[in-house]
């Protein structure tokens, strides 16, 4: 295991967009951890975090099959920690999701003038 303690981490990526979820996967395979997927699709990623070891994950919010909360709420159920990729705000996540950590990584970074502020 290397210092910062990620080396052999088994990461969920739950992600439909093909480019990002390779990003993703070369980041975390870069920093040592084991990718489990990534899954696009909520029937297996339900699978997934129902069955297989795992030390945290990251999910898209939105995938092909709807909304990852019944992942979210699962992991939670196990005690597995996760970060929620969403442009969205609170507003759009379900209550017991809205204290969990997000990454604003598709964030509209127009200003209310449309323009780029």
């Amino acid at each position: 295991m290397t210092q910062d303690g990620r080396a052999g981490l088994r990461i969920l990526v739950v992600e439909d967009e093909m480019l990002v979820a390779i990003l993703i996967e070369n980041m975390l395979e870069g920093l040592g951890s084991h990718v489990v997927g990534p899954v696009s699709r909520l029937d297996a990623a339900l699978r997934l975090a129902h069955e297989e070891a795992l030390d945290a994950a990251i999910l898209d919010v939105r995938i092909h099959g709807g909304q990852v909360y019944p992942v979210a709420e699962q992991l939670l159920a196990r005690n597995i920690p996760f970060v929620l990729a969403s442009g969205y705000g609170d507003w759009a996540l379900p209550e017991s999701l809205r204290d969990q950590p997000r990454s604003h990584c598709h964030e509209n970074r127009l200003g209310s003038q449309g323009r780029i502020g």
